[in-house]
């Protein structure tokens, strides 16, 4: 076997040994604002669903939670007002950033 071969299928095995040791920290849900409610407060829950037949989560926000309206970061009282005044909730999307370790929400992004 030559030389080159060798690095390769070594190569080869590193892959595979890095990605059996990765972890998932976080899952992103993408959905229709209908299918979601902002959190009262900012140690609250947001609560939402994938689709209308989906189970709802119920996720706790903290204070380190990021709110983001068409790129820009706010306030959770000025997303929630943003949020309200939505007309089509059904094609606006939201984008939720779940930390699965801590059960938190990191940041909450909707493009209006």
């Amino acid at each position: 076997m030559n030389i080159k071969t060798v690095f390769v299928i070594g190569l080869l095995s590193l892959g595979v040994a890095a990605a059996s040791d990765a972890q998932v920290v976080s899952r992103a849900y993408e959905l229709s604002l209908n299918n979601f409610r902002a959190p009262a407060t900012e140690n609250g829950s947001a609560a939402f669903k994938e689709c209308d037949e989906c189970a709802q989560m119920l996720v706790r926000v903290t204070a380190a939670t990021r709110y983001t309206v068409n790129g820009t970061t706010v306030r959770l009282d000025e997303f929630k007002k943003i949020l309200m005044q939505a007309d089509d909730r059904e094609n606006v999307f939201v984008g939720v950033l779940h930390h699965l370790e801590s059960d938190t929400i990191k940041s909450i992004v909707v493009r209006i």
